[in-house]
């Protein structure tokens, strides 16, 4: 998931979604934690991160001593009990370790679900929600739906994370149609979404050394983790291909992400989709088109972790206690869904997907002369249109088999991938 967070030791600038932005950028101060630095990790905190990093050692050691980063992403996020998103601890929210969109503005939700009533037309009225997180995207599409007077025959949640359920549950009592599911459905009719998803998904780490590509996985025990590289198999080597465009002219020590895990995913949608009697899948996250994503320059590639409105490049500490996160190649998704069977429907920012589908009509409900009211929701708005800020950095991927409203075709922007 994307993280408003702040970058440690930049002086005056602040950390926005891999933006450096002036401290006193409209719109962001309230984002952000005012202590200076965060208070340390608490014991238990730390007694969980331990037995993870046990676990953690202990595949390492079945797996003779090293494994795919992939999979210590998995463990690290995943884990039931102990990995990041299911140990209860997750913290979405301005006071927690990070801030998504549905956080910052009921509008982000509000015009997401005006956007999906033309698909749940053509379809059926249902929601299939994947990782909802705080569930407050769902708590502002449902509020906005019975405020138009359209009520939903169901609104599935499927969480890769049990740990968020309870706080789901608490959020959603108010809504008798919200069921949890545990797997993909076999057929589904309706609408898909997917707010910060396939950022979260376990990716292969490449690097490109002695004129080959080698992978990028962790070794190490006690807790003490480290980088260790390894020659690519023939799998990630068809995989790279696949994804990275002219691979072979990339420079020495470049180094980057591949999808397989999202792609897998989305592959898994789209035959949900043919099953089932019509839907489209609607996912927001931030990312690039394939082209702009292995740039030539980006020799790092996008891995990052998050804990505590903070940003941090290293993702082999504290294991569990830390957000890991890559952006999204949204040309191998598509691509991906395509392969599926699925039409690529539409693309492009999240600004103009939600100025399209009306944004500002929502901010139009409050009164500018009531300014308490209308200035910070008009700042929360700004935050989710600014290029400076979400704007251009997230995008918006619809992919399916239902008819494509008029007034998003004019503004598609799927040539881009």
């Amino acid at each position: 998931m994307s993280r408003i967070v702040r970058q440690p030791a930049v002086g005056a600038k602040r950390f926005c979604h891999g933006l450096f932005l002036d401290k006193d950028a409209p719109g962001l101060a309230f984002a952000y934690n005012t202590a200076m630095e965060p208070p340390p990790f608490s014991p238990d905190d730390i007694a969980l991160s331990a037995a993870l990093q046990r676990k953690v050692g202990e595949v390492i050691a079945q797996s003779g001593g090293w494994m795919p980063f992939s999979r210590y992403m998995e463990i690290a996020l995943y884990e039931p009990g102990l990995g990041y998103y299911s140990n209860g601890r997750t913290a979405p929210g301005l006071q927690g370790d990070f801030v998504t969109a549905p956080e910052i503005s009921p509008f982000f939700g509000q015009t997401l679900a005006h956007a999906l009533v033309p698909f749940m037309a053509q379809s059926a009225f249902r929601i299939l929600e994947i990782g909802a997180g705080s569930g407050q995207l769902a708590r502002d599409i449902l509020t906005e739906l019975a405020t138009q007077d359209i009520r939903l025959e169901s609104y599935g949640i499927l969480d890769l994370s049990g740990g968020m359920r309870e706080k789901q549950q608490e959020a959603l009592a108010a809504f008798p149609q919200v069921r949890w599911l545990d797997s993909l459905p076999e057929a589904f009719t309706g609408v898909i979404v997917g707010n910060e998803v396939l950022d979260a998904m376990p990716v292969r780490l490449v690097i490109r050394k002695n004129g080959g590509w080698h992978e990028r996985g962790v070794s190490g025990v006690d807790g003490h983790f480290v980088f260790e590289e390894r020659l690519a198999d023939s799998t990630l080597l068809a995989q790279i291909a696949r994804q990275i465009p002219e691979p072979e002219a990339l420079p020495e020590g470049y180094a980057t992400e591949v999808h397989p895990h999202a792609c897998a995913f989305i592959r898994s949608l789209a035959a949900m989709q043919q099953a089932g009697e019509g839907s489209t899948a609607l996912f927001v996250d931030y990312g690039y088109p394939a082209r702009e994503y292995y740039l030539p320059e980006r020799t790092s590639g996008t891995l990052l972790s998050y804990a505590r409105q903070r940003v941090d490049a290293d993702v082999l500490s504290h294991t569990g206690l830390r957000d890991i996160t890559a952006q999204v190649d949204f040309s191998v998704m598509a691509n991906a869904a395509m392969e599926g069977g699925m039409a690529l429907q539409w693309y492009g920012s999240q600004a103009a997907f939600l100025l399209v589908n009306g944004i500002t009509e929502r901010l139009l409900r409050i009164s500018p002369e009531d300014t308490a009211r209308y200035l910070p929701e008009a700042r929360r708005m700004q935050m989710l249109l600014s290029p400076a800020e979400m704007g251009e950095m997230f995008k918006v991927l619809l992919f399916g088999n239902l008819e494509l409203p008029t007034h998003l075709a004019a503004t598609d922007r799927s040539e881009r991938l």
